[in-house]
């Protein structure tokens, strides 16, 4: 009964990340994050980035998360990429949300691309929310958050680490976790 319930709340999950994704495109979730405050100032400096319109993530005790985006350098496409995670700990829910991650210079880019670049579990991104939202980083700060919807969003920065500065802004979805996660990015030039 335990292996049917997951196995439906899997199909669950996935079938709404699925039309999440489909409403998606590249430029809409560009949009959002110009004009998500502190966001939106990285496009100008940045080296290049890393966006994925849709990445779906669920668990229940073990829990995973999956998306494709695109890389550009000087607003050029060129490559793909794929973030995968997997989760070890107390969760429950699945959510869907976006992702930017900038890079600050050449190195930063070339680390992202070389391969299978993987965030470990210290790495910290700024929640860009469309209700209210706190976040404890493992780099020391704490920040709270409130907007009325996605094109309304706001963010503070905490700045690049190790050349990289990531953002998200959350779609759907809900989500309990107290977990140990590592994000691993796969990138297949253009």
């Amino acid at each position: 009964m335990t292996k049917l319930m997951q196995s439906l709340f899997a199909a669950v999950l996935l079938f709404a990340t699925a039309q999440y994704a489909q409403a998606d495109n590249y430029s809409d979730t560009k949009k959002v994050f110009i004009n998500a405050g502190e966001s939106g100032s990285y496009f100008s400096n940045a080296y290049g980035y890393a966006i994925f319109p849709t990445i779906g993530k669920g668990g229940m005790g073990i829990g995973g998360a999956h998306g494709s985006g695109r890389v550009y350098v000087g607003g050029q496409h060129v490559g793909d990429t794929k973030m995968t995670q997997l989760s070890i700990g107390w969760q429950l829910g699945g959510q869907a949300y976006s992702q930017i991650i900038f890079f600050e210079d050449k190195r930063a880019f070339e680390d992202f691309t070389s391969g299978n670049f993987e965030f470990g579990a210290q790495a910290t991104a700024v929640a860009i929310t469309a209700s209210a939202g706190a976040q404890a980083t493992t780099g020391g700060g704490t920040q709270a958050s409130v907007a009325g919807g996605k094109n309304d969003a706001s963010t503070t920065s905490l700045g690049y680490r190790k050349g990289m500065a990531v953002f998200t802004v959350a779609k759907g979805g809900l989500m309990y976790e107290a977990a140990i996660a590592g994000q691993k990015y796969s990138y297949t030039p253009k």
